[in-house]
């Protein structure tokens, strides 16, 4: 089978239609001819997540879709560009970052984020009814924090934000994106590297090189905020579309049964034979995985297409990944989509869409699923 890349748009909370009904590990043939696999079960995603003979390495995998990102099939990945590598490398960059991410210090970060969430949300009521829930609050809290965090200047972000959306979004021009981004970052690592302060890049100019820091902080910024600004926006849109306001620790449910990652990402190559359940797959071969399918895995979750905020087993998900490259900053986007969903329904309880749900744009076919917009409107 080939992988849907785009969910029905009358459906827009459901995996690609053509996944349902698949054995845990199906054959599956890539962009470029490359017959591998399909993970679609918790259990099958797990194994090839969390065994060390499957490989993140770009230049060893086939991409499930076409893809113009940094480092792509058939490149290996440049120097810190931690996601595309593995130990002992990949070990060297987690344990450095691993100190920057920590539980404790995302909890210090919280009263700022609730700070920012409550600006805009003052800024909402001062500018009235109706706004883009997008551009007026989901994309800006995790903009601001992960600018805060690294040490990126906040005013530049309209620069940060379009070269992101193009790389993770639908025909942008990725190495073109990519290119802007990385020299604008690597002017940013020498000048830490000069006048270092109190941030992220600041605190690693001493353990990596320009480049390396420069790849590692260009997955950070784009990673974080463009995937929790989707989370909050596509979230919101559950929520409204259910009628249903928003539950403390709901947002594990919405990161499980929203699963904004979904072309055939994450992905391992096998580095030698390898048994996953009762399929053998073959040293080369590309294991793909369906996280829309793999959160929605009966075996693991009860009544898995149903939106139960307070579902005990949500947390089980994997859309944080599994392994040595589960996320760095999942606690961080925990906090700010905690705070973000909270402080939103708390102080618009009768939050509407002010347009059809039929009519609220979708990204289809990017990689990172969401709303291009979210017309809101409150009394």
């Amino acid at each position: 089978m080939r992988l849907p890349i785009e969910r029905d748009p009358k459906c827009p909370f459901d995996p690609p239609p053509g996944l349902q009904g698949l054995p845990p590990m199906s054959r599956l043939e890539f962009a470029d001819g490359h017959l591998g696999w399909l993970a679609t079960t918790l259990e099958a995603a797990r194994t090839v997540l969390g065994d060390p003979r499957f490989s993140a390495r770009t230049e060893l995998k086939h991409v499930a879709v076409r893809s113009t990102m940094p480092g792509g099939p058939g490149s290996p990945a440049p120097p810190g560009f931690f996601a595309a590598t593995d130990p002992p490398g990949h070990t060297r960059y987690r344990r450095l970052l691993t100190g920057q991410f920590t539980v404790r210090r995302m909890r210090v970060l919280e009263p700022r984020i609730e700070r920012i969430a409550a600006d805009h949300l003052d800024a909402m009521v001062a500018a009235g009814p109706p706004a883009d829930l997008v551009t007026a609050y989901a994309l800006p809290i995790p903009s601001m924090v992960i600018c805060e965090l690294l040490g990126v200047p906040y005013e530049d972000h309209e620069f940060f934000q379009d070269r992101s959306l193009q790389i993770v979004g639908a025909g942008g021009d990725v190495a073109r994106a990519a290119g802007d981004l990385a020299a604008y970052l690597g002017e940013l690592v020498r000048r830490r590297r000069a006048e270092p302060g109190d941030d992220l890049i600041s605190g690693l100019t001493g353990e990596l090189t320009d480049e390396e820091l420069t790849n590692a902080a260009m997955i950070l910024l784009v990673a974080g905020h463009e995937t929790t600004a989707n989370m909050l926006a596509l979230g919101t849109f559950a929520l409204l579309e259910a009628g249903r306001p928003y539950e403390e620790g709901g947002e594990e449910e919405l990161l499980r049964r929203l699963s904004i990652v979904h072309l055939g990402a994450p992905s391992r190559a096998a580095l030698e034979d390898v048994e996953v359940g009762d399929v053998l797959v073959r040293k080369g071969e590309t294991v793909a995985l369906s996280l829309p399918m793999v959160n929605r895995d009966p075996a693991v979750f009860t009544d898995p297409d149903e939106l139960v905020l307070d579902r005990p087993e949500a947390r089980r998900h994997l859309s944080f990944g599994h392994g040595v490259h589960q996320c760095l900053g999942q606690q961080l986007a925990r906090i700010e989509l905690r705070i973000g969903y909270r402080a939103l329904f708390e102080r618009f309880p009768d939050l509407r869409l002010a347009v059809p749900a039929t009519e609220v744009p979708l990204n289809h076919d990017a990689a990172v699923y969401g709303v291009k917009s979210l017309p809101v409107a409150w009394s």
